[in-house]
């Protein structure tokens, strides 16, 4: 008997000692796991975003109208319906990533049934609002000819949220358990298909702003089919392919306690950054403000895709860690990944500053536009710049199950600090667009730092407790917990 409570003893010793060591093969080993990780997320987000940007390039040679009501739906859509279940799948980041490094496969699948079922119930909610955007837009005094279109855009676009609601279970599914390859060449050949059908919508069958919210309702069900049919024979997903059961019905509370602070934690960022597009409207000239505010959104969305995938990848690496219970591994992994953040906010900074006179070109042929964009380019430097640290820590949150904490420092740095000091420095000041950009990177700035505090305040042990509770269910933690 004492034998063995010293062998589990000597167990627990060395649990507590891995990770701790900073030795040469153990970082070349984890930044191999980490790029090996964030690339193909890094892929999977441009693809997606590519999808998006090829239904608005096809429209956009359709009229003026069209390009403005697909813009505008698109927009819509994204605050409304994606943002929510792409944050609601986040709890997915929490719990599958635990379960895997807990060893315990089964849950995984038990995971992901329970939350394709939450997802497309809230899509069903959803659902009723798109239906009824020409209404709202209306009721708000939006131009009636684009209220129309856009309007009739939500509603093709239907069937396309519940492939979203579908497919995000299935891709956190995947990711879990570092199976991202699969879900790169399915995106890869959803993009291909993509660009054909829409031509083929669009062009030959003539169906204009109808085709390309269809084409993208058809897309998205390709992806879907590609991954289930993966998961469903792939010996990869052996282990974690459980049968359905009516188990996936119980502890929805469970998962909606990390659900909906996850989708706070998403949309409250990503609604604040919408939110500049309709506020340079109200500017003095808008038809620039509006550009320039648009151009630097779009090229920030398109920079961000890599701190996300990092943001990813961090949430993978430390959600297993921690669900195997080994948390100096866990707290090893955000410092290593702090480093490759500071290395790619350098490269940003400087490619930014660099492409400040040429970024513009890509978008708008006008002069007063491209002159005003070089302007904005060493705020937007900067802005992104603190993105590649908050995307992963952002990451980390998700992976520690710190998503009601994000909730609360997203909604104080975005609209107690960023959107009024946007609102200060454009309206009172008279900075304009590039007033709203600093205003909202100041918000950046008030995250970045509460992120980082949380961080490095964190007691990785008790997260491993926290994790093992979690998975197994019990509450084994109410005299361990310490905030």
């Amino acid at each position: 008997m004492a034998t063995s409570e010293s062998t589990n003893s000597e167990e627990e010793a060395q649990k507590q000692k891995k990770g701790t060591k900073w030795d040469v093969k153990g970082v070349k080993q984890e930044l191999k796991k980490q790029f090996m990780l964030a690339i193909p997320m890094i892929i999977t987000n441009l693809l997606q975003f590519g999808i998006q940007l090829v239904s608005i390039m096809f429209v956009g040679h359709l009229s003026e109208l069209a390009l403005s009501s697909v813009s505008v739906a698109s927009s819509i859509c994204a605050v409304t319906g994606f943002s929510v279940l792409a944050g609601m799948s986040c709890a997915l980041d929490t719990l599958c990533g635990q379960a895997y490094g807990a060893g315990k496969h089964s849950l995984i699948g038990l995971y992901m049934y329970r939350a394709l079922i939450i997802l497309n119930a809230t899509g069903i909610a959803l659902a009723f609002v798109w239906a009824n955007v020409k209404n709202i837009m209306l009721a708000l005094r939006q131009d009636p000819y684009i209220s129309e279109n856009a309007g009739v855009y939500t509603i093709w676009l239907i069937p396309g949220l519940f492939a979203c609601a579908t497919a995000q279970p299935l891709l956190k599914f995947l990711q879990a358990q570092s199976i991202v390859i699969p879900i790169v060449l399915s995106l890869a050949f959803t993009f291909c298909c993509h660009i054909l059908v829409c031509w083929m919508l669009i062009y030959r069958l003539k169906l204009g702003i109808r085709g390309a919210a269809l084409a993208t309702c058809i897309s998205s069900w390709i992806n879907v089919i590609l991954l289930a049919i993966y998961i469903t024979f792939s010996p990869s997903c052996k282990k974690a392919r459980t049968p359905f059961s009516t188990k996936a019905f119980h502890d929805v509370m469970g998962f909606l306690r990390l659900a909906l602070p996850s989708a706070l934690m998403i949309c409250l960022e990503w609604w604040s950054y919408e939110a500049l597009v309709l506020l340079s409207g109200w500017l003095p000239n808008p038809e620039l403000e509006t550009s320039a505010i648009s151009i630097c959104y779009n090229s920030a969305a398109f920079v961000f895709m890599i701190p996300s995938g990092f943001g990813a990848m961090a949430s993978i690496r430390v959600a297993n860690e921690l669900g195997a219970g080994w948390p100096n591994t866990a707290k090893r992994v955000v410092y290593i990944a702090i480093l490759i953040a500071a290395f790619e906010a350098m490269l940003t900074f400087t490619t930014f500053l660099s492409l400040r006179d040429v970024v513009g070109l890509a978008y708008s042929r006008d002069k007063d536009v491209i002159t005003y964009i070089s302007e904005m380019m060493p705020v937007l430097a900067v802005s992104s710049v603190l993105d590649c640290f908050q995307g992963l820590l952002s990451g980390v949150i998700r992976g520690c199950g710190w998503q009601k904490a994000g909730a609360y420092i997203n909604l104080a740095a975005y609209y107690l600090v960023g959107l009024p000091l946007a609102i200060l420095m454009s309206f009172v000041f008279h900075i304009k667009a590039k007033g709203l950009w600093m205003g909202i990177t100041g918000g950046s700035l008030v995250q970045l730092v509460a992120l980082i505090a949380v961080t490095f305040r964190a007691n990785w042990e008790n997260e491993a407790y926290k994790a093992a509770s979690r998975v197994e269910g019990q509450d084994l933690l109410k005299p361990l917990i310490c905030t």
